[in-house]
């Protein structure tokens, strides 16, 4: 990498000046030239690195993880958006330290440990040595935990706290069903829910059973063994769904008191936008969630939403504070150093790890 000057040491008062310009011009960082499979990804050495917005951070990455929605945009999931800003970095989650600031910065500091999570539709990713997030993205990192586990957390914690907390707003002595919680943003809204009070309801595969009644789930039922419908008893406050698709959005419906919520992860503005383009595609989806709204409102008295991370300084706070407590972990199925990212994507396209797995930086 090139680097402008050396960053002085903390114990050097000079130290305590507010970066704008940061130090490193190049980084290594894994780029996406093109749509395609594990195979498209590069890793390349001299990727260069903008210059810092009075709000953001240089962060040098110790740890980043890998969500669904980075293997889906690997795979061309937002082709309408992103295909026109080629090549781009994927990546949303990030621990480690910061490295520079902007003029404006006022809660972090150079050489604190950090972890957090970029938004959905940034184009310069965290598959990188040194990454860039906006203060509002970023909190200190949990002291109890390692920087690998620590990267698997935020994007899908945030996720679930914007579901549960800005949307439903559970509250102690609610029912939640939880539609997939084996997954990172399932398996983290059950935690918040046990949290609050809530009593927490989800489905899974087998594997994942014993682990969610450790969370605190009062009852796992495996969907690919028994009919949930019978299963499960009694109605619910609010219902997450993250699987998707007509059965579990009708098995979600059908299971709200009136006045509840029902919350998807999968939103259809992306996937219309790539099919119609974004002119056409946009407006069709917002069409159809209105619709959707409406339909419910009226034949069944629930709330319908899409649901999906954005950046929440207060959630990311309390999710350090929570993950500090012991209360909150998204469990890491195995790590591997940035340079096999391809046999990393490889392995979650082929499903080989159910769990999380996060790329480790030197």
């Amino acid at each position: 990498m090139q680097i402008l000057k050396s960053l002085k040491t903390l114990n050097d008062p000079v130290s305590s000046l507010r970066f704008v310009r940061f130090m490193v011009t190049t980084c290594r960082a894994v780029v996406l030239p093109r749509f395609g499979g594990p195979e498209v990804l590069q890793l390349r050495s001299n990727v260069q690195v903008p210059d810092l917005k009075p709000n953001e951070l240089l962060v040098r990455a110790r740890a980043v993880s890998i969500n669904p929605l980075d293997t889906r945009m690997r795979s061309g999931y937002g082709r309408s958006l992103f295909e026109p800003l080629l090549p781009l970095i994927l990546g949303r989650d990030i621990s480690g330290e910061v490295a520079a600031v902007g003029a404006s910065v006022r809660s972090l500091t150079v050489g604190q440990e950090v972890f957090g999570a970029l938004h959905p539709t940034a184009i310069r990713g965290t598959y990188a040595d040194y990454a860039i997030l906006s203060e509002d993205e970023l909190t200190p990192k949990p002291v109890s935990v390692s920087h690998a586990e620590a990267s698997a957390i935020p994007f899908a914690a945030l996720t679930a706290w914007r579901a549960l907390k800005s949307t439903a707003r559970i509250s102690e002595g609610q029912r939640l069903l939880v539609l997939g919680g084996g997954g990172a943003v399932g398996f983290a809204a059950i935690q918040f829910s046990v949290v609050v009070g809530c009593h927490v309801t989800t489905t899974c595969g087998s594997k994942s059973i014993d682990r969610l009644l450790a969370a605190g789930a009062e009852q796992a039922v495996d969907y690919t063994a028994e009919n949930i419908e019978l299963a499960i008893k009694g109605k619910f406050d609010a219902v997450l769904d993250t699987i998707g698709g007509p059965e579990t959005e009708r098995l979600g419906i059908n299971f709200l008191k009136r006045g509840g919520h029902y919350m998807t992860l999968h939103g259809e503005a992306a996937s219309l936008a790539d099919k119609y383009g974004l002119a056409v595609g946009l407006p069709v989806a917002t069409a159809g969630l209105m619709k959707k709204r409406i339909q419910y409102w009226y034949s069944h008295g629930i709330e319908y939403s899409y649901t999906y991370m954005r950046a929440d300084p207060e959630g990311l706070d309390e999710i350090r504070r929570l993950t500090e407590a012991g209360k909150l972990k998204i469990p890491v199925d195995k790590t591997f150093p940035i340079t096999q990212v391809k046999e990393a994507h490889e392995a979650k396209d082929k499903r080989l790890i159910p769990g999380k797995v996060v790329l480790e930086f030197d």
